[in-house]
């Protein structure tokens, strides 16, 4: 199944790392690391494996975890449970099975996370509250923004330890308000803004409010949790526009 998600490349005459990379919509560094190229050189007819991802692929070794696999490439654990071709042995405590090879989106390899230039500075929000540059929309809660908006994951994750309050990005009325199915949002609001706009608010550890209940800009609907699929405490906030998802840091900078 591994090989089904790759794809191959045979590098043609006058391919560069940095124009496969491209044309796969991955980083230079990706490629390289894949390959075990430790230059910017190729040679015609060489055969290239090609993430779907910008990242890294982990072959699980005895012992290894969601959490330590993270820890190594520094990135979020939730990442990996949340890229879709990532399977678990168990999918309430994500266990992984020796030999099978997850997919780590945006990590780093170990060597090169002090030195690379894709380490991360991971992004703070403002405070909870904070009105956003459209004047509109106010960020949801404060935290450290461990994952953003892309294909599949049609949202934007916002980590903090000390779960804070949530707050109603924009006035509405809530559409839902509790964990109504085996998704994997766990507890989550839903309000509809009335202009277009829906927001979402998942994977909470408290519900304040009732569906059905107008809500204002700022208001506090919930507390930050971890139910659901997830990995540690963080929200994840969706915006849909007329049905669209669509970024939310479009909204909210």
């Amino acid at each position: 199944m591994y090989l089904h998600r790759l794809r191959r490349h045979q590098v043609q005459k006058g391919d560069t790392i940095a124009g496969i990379s491209e044309k796969f919509g991955v980083s230079i560094e990706t490629v390289k690391w894949q390959n075990n190229l430790t230059k910017d050189t190729i040679k015609e007819g060489q055969t290239l494996e090609i993430l779907p991802i910008t990242g890294i692929a982990h072959k699980v070794n005895k012992g290894d975890t969601v959490y330590s696999i993270a820890k190594k490439y520094d990135i979020d654990p939730q990442a990996i449970v949340n890229y879709p071709f990532n399977s678990f042995s168990n999918d309430e405590t994500f266990q992984l099975a020796i030999g099978q090879v997850v997919f780590v989106p945006e990590g780093v390899k170990p060597a090169e996370i002090l030195t690379s230039p894709v380490a991360r500075i991971r992004q703070s929000t403002p405070d909870a509250g904070t009105v956003a540059g459209s004047g509109n929309f106010v960020w949801p809660s404060a935290g450290t923004i461990t994952q953003r908006f892309v294909w599949y994951h049609k949202g934007l994750d916002i980590a903090n330890r000390a779960a804070p309050d949530v707050l109603a990005s924009d006035s509405g009325k809530v559409l839902v308000a509790g964990w109504l199915d085996s998704y994997g949002y766990g507890n989550r609001v839903i309000i509809d803004h009335g202009n277009g706009y829906k927001t979402l608010y998942a994977h909470l550890q408290k519900i304040y409010v009732l569906p059905g209940q107008g809500v204002n800009r700022g208001i506090a609907i919930g507390k930050m949790g971890s139910t659901g699929r997830s990995t540690g405490t963080h929200l994840h906030f969706e915006v849909i526009l007329n049905g669209v998802y669509i970024n939310p840091l479009g909204v909210l900078q």
